[in-house]
């Protein structure tokens, strides 16, 4: 059922990273949700595999001496919702990885593993752009930290150094992204599980004291063009400007100044074009509405 040529169990941290410099070609696997199905289909048969399951010091959730937050990599989606910390300070995270496939999966599949697949669909990469999450990747010459939107290269590859035996230990949002701030999630599919986003909006804003202006404004998409995207056209067109119905719809449109949907058997580039916009505009209106605002 499984064609692998040899499975090896990392001890520790450094343990995975030296397996990873001796075995460059293995593939490494945490829950496994998408490298077994894929070996089962074929795709990956013959390789070698790299399990890094039992190394519990990259599980959980924390603030660290910075004040960010701190995401173990191997946190699976269920535990991310149902974190404090999480449903505290960042709770569209919560609800953006809730969404990811059936319960099975979410108990399973790890943040690390979502984000290291490189796919534009991921639930969690949109929310994660639109809150400048920094990726720690650890290998032989101590750790490297990575804005999110540099980690992503291309589709379905990200920077992970194989040379020096890197792996992602942790996902960190830095208290200047999360601080006073409120998001919304959006995921558009063909049906409401088990099935990967069509398009995926996550917004998030910061308001003025009073309620009454844009202090700041971030905005992401998946499927909105080979990697997961900021909308910087958008997020320009609602900063500093009052919280008032014609700055929502101005912040909707000039998304389309930014995204490069493409066609596909799942919907075509003007119907992501479409829905991109409405998605924007409600994503904003509830983010406003989580700052205590009012539209």
């Amino acid at each position: 059922m499984y064609d692998m040529k040899a499975l090896y169990e990392a001890a520790s941290v450094e343990n995975a990273i030296a397996l990873r410099l001796a075995h460059p070609e293995a593939q490494i696997v945490a829950g496994g949700t998408d490298v077994f199905v894929q070996m089962r289909e074929g795709k990956r048969a013959g390789k070698e595999l790299i399990s890094i399951h039992e190394l519990k010091e990259l599980s959980g959730i924390c603030i660290d001496e910075e004040e960010n937050i701190r995401i173990g990599s191997l946190t699976t989606f269920s535990h991310i919702t149902k974190n404090p910390i999480i449903q505290e300070k960042i709770n569209v995270l919560g609800e953006a990885v809730d969404m990811v496939g059936g319960p099975q999966i979410r108990n399973a599949g790890t943040i690390g593993g979502n984000t290291c697949n490189g796919v534009t669909s991921a639930d969690s990469a949109s929310t994660l752009f639109a809150w400048d999450a920094v990726i720690e990747l650890t290998g032989k010459n101590g750790k490297r930290y990575l804005p999110i939107k540099e980690f992503y290269i291309k589709a379905g590859t990200v920077d992970l150094r194989v040379e020096d035996g890197e792996i992602q230990t942790a996902i960190l949002i830095p208290k200047a992204s999360y601080e006073n701030t409120a998001g919304f999630y959006i995921k558009y599919a063909m049906r409401n599980a088990m099935d990967i986003a069509t398009t995926g909006c996550s917004v998030n804003c910061r308001l003025s004291p009073d309620k009454k202006t844009f202090e700041r404004v971030r905005i992401a998409y998946g499927v909105a063009g080979p990697v997961p995207m900021r909308a910087p056209s958008a997020e320009a067109a609602a900063n500093g400007k009052p919280v008032t119905a014609e700055t929502v719809d101005a912040f909707a449109k000039a998304v389309l100044e930014d995204i490069h949907p493409r066609d596909s058997w799942r919907a075509s580039k003007a119907f992501r074009q479409h829905i991109a916009v409405e998605l924007a505009r409600r994503c904003l209106i509830e983010s406003v509405k989580r700052c205590g605002g009012e539209l």
